[in-house]
């Protein structure tokens, strides 16, 4: 190997022009202050989601009409779009929904040129859709996550007037620094509804059509013209527009009947109402609410915003009106507090563990001076981060305490190589400057291939990297800023602070545990071939471990206090019996005393308050319930108590799940098969039979069909000869039945800053009555005859809903699991015994694997696209360091032999290997190698000093031994409390166990490596 000491010595250079090195620690410990400052701080990293939904109505059509004519051509459309991933689309009777998904490799930045070519290509698609389609509608606000959500209550005052009241609070929000945007959530529209009554109508021969023209014609908002005078151009105005008219005056609107005038309300109710039936309702603590959500604005430091939000709350509470509760229901500061007092409290124990393992080691200054290359190394690290506009968010805090285990190796190497030369007689500056020729290229390349071990993670094309990639960015500037430290800084301060040596020329290597080591380490280089391999062979037992005793995961359930409860009715539920069984669940909730707050979204799911929350979609069988406990062990406890009630069978009319957040993507169900083919009967007979599998295993929950239940409708069979003498078709049929059971809107009226529809429509009885179905009245021109009449009702049961992915039909068998068992796992093991059944299946139908395992397998796949790139910027930096294919491939074949101690960490305290342990394992990659370079730096260092080879690798391991002793113990204790995080303990169990692991690999393992690789004598 080649590694001759560099002419250019910044070590000797901070020593010699002191006054600019000062200067520099000085500025850097100002910068690193203002910008830890002046940083934004959020709960997660914000990055493109690069998703939108695309939604039509077509009202009267079936699920399988809006599948074939309206979501169809859309889709087809939709795949002509660069980097188009897939659509996923869901269609019910009369609507359509379709959930556009960009790939994972999209460029940074590109998502509003692509949503305008959806919108685009699908605007432009819209004419050829059928007849009576409307839209295509887009929504492309997938991306704000709300950083406070506030509810608004007021229990006796109409819905509008709480709007109004929304509104308002809206506009004065807006005014806050730091809100991106504030939106009103809930908000029910407001209408006015005519219902007349059908008999009233027939006994006065008042036909809809005609009842329907002449309240128009009031409506109607028409130009009388203007006049140009010689002065100003005078307007001609009705004494009272239209849309000017008050409920009470639409009531008192005359009608002409056969020459006879009567008033509106002689034959029908008119009253202010809302959307009927509705489509979204929120209610807070059991009071319907209307929620004010605020979007944090990019780079805003989030406990500042809490702080304005916080006063602008004990203001602006005293403007509402007597009578309105303003209440929190979810605060993303809360989360932000947690990570930044976890921080700083890693940060403490990081700094006391430096210092109290230096102090033991070192001696009181060098231990000192070590102890200071800790927040110095940070300052630097938060000035990097401050000018690349780095936010302090969960991966960025978090990569910050994984380097506060590491960032300290470098400046303990150079303070104890001072600390030797010293020894041996060198004055202080010159053993400052002698660290930097010995030890500073095999740290910093040490310190590039730790780094560039997590470029994988940091390149990744994938959401989970654009999520977690700000790990390799921040690792790789705290280490960069602790190579620094330690080559230009920590010299100075050795000069400065260390006192000179008493009694230089003394033996540092000659007590009773250097003694112990050298012996063992001369003991293993004699034994080199029985150490190699039974390194190695532990090594393999340790793979075989890793894949069968390791438990698996993808992300880990959040630490947050949130229990979300899902409420699932058989598709084609109304509304108002979803929020019937939402009332029931909401006061079982009520009574447990872990509950702090909770609110209700029925008919959608809840605003996305958290990154990884995917928004449900429009659904009247649907409701969400989020229960704000007072920690995670009261949400944890609280989840069981409802999970055992509802086993109970306490609502068997719906599917009622309590489950937390997870972090990482979004994922609905822990295990999930879709059963792709294109015949919905054979999918359902395929799925069924799934289904029965997944509940024969013991450690399924609830297998069940995403869809597949069929609704009833009833069927209109007409008499055509009965409708021809009638002169009716049947299209006039079915549009007074819609008018009468939907009602149509015939006007609008104009309310404060609102539009309000006027509706006309049939009475309640009529509306709400199924067995008098039959007796609706029928407007012909020749007679007013009843539907019966005209058409036989026959019964009959469709599918309500149909669900696509890249049009292909698939139905999803979805399942819980067990506690205890991992989703990964339980997949596995149901592919296992599913082989039959997949060998029996039809041509051109298939079970594909959905859930957290499709997830994280794009996840994988994404870092491992990255790894050659990886394993090529690695062996450019150790052929461009060792010159010499032997010395690479050498290194190269200890970075693997970390998984030794991860295996042996996990297994011990039951941990799962998941995508966050795996980083843990890369980056043990690149601690190992480095461990590797500055031993074989050292080796090399000894040989050009006249040792043989046999004695430069004993010496060079007990020079080494102190400082690799002092990091693994620094960085052991500092990840101890990380174990206790959700989401970085399984990797603060790789990284203590494979630094502890790894720390006996540098002392014995390497040196019998180095004996058996390039033959070394044993003297």
């Amino acid at each position: 190997m080649s590694n001759q000491p560099s002419k250019w010595n910044l070590s000797a250079l901070a020593v010699r022009e002191q006054s600019v090195t000062l200067y520099f620690i000085i500025v850097v410990a100002l910068a690193g202050i203002y910008a830890f400052l002046y940083m934004g701080r959020a709960e997660d990293p914000s990055f493109d989601l690069n998703t939108m939904v695309v939604s039509a109505t077509w009202p009267g059509a079936t699920a399988r009409e809006m599948q074939e004519q309206v979501a169809d051509p859309m889709e087809k459309r939709l795949e002509e779009i660069a980097y188009f991933d897939r659509v996923e689309t869901k269609s019910r009777p009369g609507r359509t929904d379709l959930l556009v998904i960009f790939a994972q490799d999209t460029p940074s930045g590109m998502s509003q040129d692509l949503y305008y070519q959806v919108r685009k290509r699908l605007n432009d698609l819209a004419p050829t859709l059928p007849q009576g389609v409307q839209g295509p509608f887009f929504n492309d606000d997938f991306e704000d996550v709300y950083f406070t959500l506030y509810s608004l209550t007021a229990p006796g005052w109409s819905h509008q007037e709480l709007v109004q009241v929304a509104d308002e609070m809206s506009v004065a929000l807006r005014r806050v620094d730091g809100i991106k945007k504030v939106n009103l959530i809930g908000e029910q529209p407001s209408k006015v509804f005519i219902d007349f009554d059908q008999e009233r109508l027939s006994q006065m021969a008042l036909d809809i059509n005609t009842l329907q023209e002449q309240i128009a014609a009031h409506l109607q908002k028409t130009s009388g013209g203007f006049i140009e005078s010689n002065g100003p151009r005078v307007y001609l105005r009705a004494p009272q527009n239209g849309r000017e008219l008050t409920v009470s005056e639409i009531a008192a609107l005359p009608l002409s009947i056969n020459g006879t005038t009567i008033r509106l309300s002689d034959v029908a109710e008119v009253y202010k109402g809302y959307q009927s039936p509705a489509s979204y309702l929120i209610r807070d603590k059991g009071e319907q609410a209307v929620l004010v959500g605020v979007v944090m604005a990019k780079g805003v430091d989030g406990l500042k915003l809490e702080k304005s939000l916080i006063d602008f709350e004990q203001y602006y509470i005293h403007q509402l009106p007597a009578g309105v509760l303003l209440d929190k229901v979810t605060n993303q500061a809360d989360a932000i507090h947690g990570a930044v007092s976890t921080f700083q409290l890693k940060f403490v124990t990081a700094l006391l563990v430096v210092l109290v393992v230096s102090l033991l080691a070192l001696g009181l200054r060098a231990g000192f001076i070590v102890a200071l290359a800790v927040p110095l190394t940070l300052a630097m690290t938060f000035m990097f981060m401050f000018l690349n506009g780095l936010n302090f968010d969960r991966i960025s805090l978090g990569a910050l305490i994984i380097s506060l285990g590491l960032l300290v190796d470098d400046a303990i190497i150079a303070i104890e190589m001072m600390l030797v030369k010293m020894a041996e007689g060198m004055e202080k500056a010159k053993a400052a400057a002698y660290a930097w020729s010995v030890t500073a290229a095999p740290m910093l390349v040490g310190t590039l291939v730790t780094v560039v071990g997590f470029l994988p993670i940091g390149l990744a094309q994938s959401q989970v990297g654009d999520y977690a990639g700000g790990i390799f960015w921040v690792l790789g500037m705290t280490l960069i800023a602790s190579w620094l430290v330690a080559v230009y800084f920590t010299p100075y301060l050795g000069v400065k602070m260390l006192p000179k040596v008493s009694n230089p020329h003394q033996e540092l290597f000659d007590s009773r545990f250097y003694r112990f080591l050298r012996s063992v380490v001369q003991t293993c280089v004699r034994y080199k071939k029985s150490v190699v391999l039974l390194t190695f062979a532990v090594f393999v037992l340790s793979a075989i471990a890793m894949k069968d005793v390791v438990e698996k995961q993808f992300f880990p359930s959040s630490d947050r206090p949130e229990l979300m409860i899902d409420i699932a009715m058989p598709e084609g539920t109304s509304i108002e019996a979803t929020d019937k069984v939402a009332l029931r669940v909401e006061e079982l909730i009520k009574g447990h005393p872990q509950v702090k707050s909770l609110s209700s979204y029925i008919g959608q799911g809840a605003p996305r308050f958290f990154l990884a929350l995917n928004p449900e979609l429009p659904n009247p069988a649907f409701a969400k319930i989020i229960v704000v406990t007072h920690g995670k062990e009261e949400r944890d406890q609280l989840q069981a108590e409802l999970q055992a009630q509802i086993d109970q069978g306490l609502f068997p009319e719906a599917r009622v799940r309590a489950h937390p957040l997870l972090f990482g993507p979004p994922v609905p169900w822990p295990v999930t098969f879709r059963v792709v083919g294109p015949d919905p009967e054979t999918l359902r007979a395929i799925a069924k039979r799934l289904q029965n599998l997944m509940a024969e295993q013991d450690f399924t929950i609830d297998p069940h069909l995403q869809w597949g239940q069929r609704s009833l409708v009833m069927r209109l069979k007409f008499d055509s000869e009965r409708l021809l003498q009638l002169g009716m078709t049947q299209q006039q049929l079915m549009a007074q039945l819609d008018a009468q059971l939907q009602g149509s809107t015939i006007g609008q009226i104009r309310q404060d800053n609102r539009t309000l529809e006027v509706v006309l429509r049939s009475d309640r009885q009529t509306r709400r009555n199924l067995g008098n179905l039959g007796d609706i009245l029928i407007r012909t021109p020749s007679a007013t005859v009843p539907l019966s009449h005209l058409a036989e009702l026959v019964p009959q049961y469709e599918d309500m809903l149909f669900d696509r992915r890249n049009r292909e039909l698939f139905l999803a068998v979805n399942s819980e699991v067990t506690p205890g068992m991992q989703p990964p796992v339980a997949t596995q093991k149901l592919l296992d015994v599913m082989g039959p059944l997949k060998d029996s299946l039809p041509p051109g139908y298939r079970i594909d694997v959905g859930g957290s395992v499709e997830e994280s397998a794009k996840a994988e796949a994404s870092i491992q696209a990255m790894m050659p790139l990886m394993l090529l910027m690695i062996t450019l930096l150790l052929m461009l360091f060792v010159r010499s294919f032997s010395s690479m491939f050498m290194v190269l074949l200890t970075a693997p032999l970390g998984l030794i101690g991860a295996v042996a960490a996990l297994v011990l305290f039951q941990q799962p290997f998941g995508f966050v342990a795996n980083l843990g394992l890369i980056g043990l990659a690149g601690i190992l190698m480095r461990n590797t370079l500055i031993l074989t730096g050292q080796i090399d260092d000894n040989a050009r000093h006249g040792m043989s080879a046999h004695e430069a690798l004993v010496d060079a391991t007990l020079r080494r031994a102190r400082p690799v002793l002092l990091t693994a113990v620094a960085a052991m204790l500092a990840f101890i409390p990380l174990t206790t995080s959700t989401f970085w303990g399984p990797m603060a169990f790789v990284l203590i166990g494979g630094v502890g692991v790894g720390t006996l690999l540098t002392l014995l393992f390497l040196p019998a490596l180095y004996a058996l690789w390039f033959k070394v004598k044993v003297a």
